[in-house]
């Protein structure tokens, strides 16, 4: 199944400064696969999604992630990286100052797009996969926090990522649209990209039951349960 990966971890070593966060940490996950990510608050979740991202340099050991090699990434090829990963947030980051359409066009074009019909056509695109193509005019404040969220969701999809790393993307939602949130993120992943989400929420685990990485202890379990 390795030739299927999109995140490989080796032995990786987490720091964080110089205080070792994580030790040993050996991690797969495939292409379209649905993995959930939970640990304390402390435990080394946002460590490990950093290391993913690009935003913390791995120690000992050795990883690929989108077909980069970790160890030899450089801070020049992180924004790269970055384009074959859909991040999206517990708070929406959403500019507040100009239409659902507009914040997506920001995107792409800050990403290299620059011919207006495809970036028409890719905004409505992925508007349609997250059922918000009516709300193209939309400011943020005139929408949903539901909605909000698949319009974040829209952003990570812009670039057909190979990754999306959620961090507690239900957080701020209430039980029956956070169970929607995750539904949508399912679909997506059966779609072809793998979906790594962060949660506390363990009600969602029991609802959407997939393969569990628990961080505790500075260990990462690759096939956790929760009680």
């Amino acid at each position: 199944m390795a030739g299927n990966a999109v995140i490989n971890l080796k032995n990786v070593d987490v720091y964080q400064q110089k205080h070792l966060v994580l030790t040993n940490v050996n991690l797969n996950i495939d292409k379209g696969e649905f993995v959930f990510l939970i640990g304390q608050t402390g435990s080394g979740k946002s460590s490990l999604l950093k290391i993913i991202y690009g935003d913390l340099h791995i120690g000992n050991g050795e990883g690929s992630v989108a077909g980069f090699d970790l160890k030899k990434l450089a801070i020049r090829d992180v924004p790269y990286l970055r384009r074959k990963l859909g991040i999206v947030f517990q708070d929406f980051q959403l500019l507040t100052d100009r239409t659902i359409e507009k914040n997506l066009e920001f995107v792409l074009k800050s990403t290299g797009w620059t011919d207006k019909n495809l970036i028409q056509e890719r905004i409505k695109d992925v508007l349609e996969k997250v059922g918000l193509r009516s709300k193209i005019r939309k400011m943020p404040h005139e929408i949903s926090g539901g909605e909000q969220q698949r319009v974040v969701i829209a952003r990570a999809l812009l670039n057909n990522p190979e990754i999306i790393l959620a961090d507690e993307p239900t957080g701020n939602l209430d039980p029956d649209t956070s169970e929607e949130i995750v539904m949508l993120l399912k679909q997506i992943s059966q779609g072809g990209t793998a979906v790594l989400m962060a949660t506390h929420d363990y009600h969602i685990i029991r609802t959407f039951p997939s393969r569990i990485i628990k961080c505790e202890s500075g260990v990462v379990h690759e096939d956790a349960t929760i009680g």
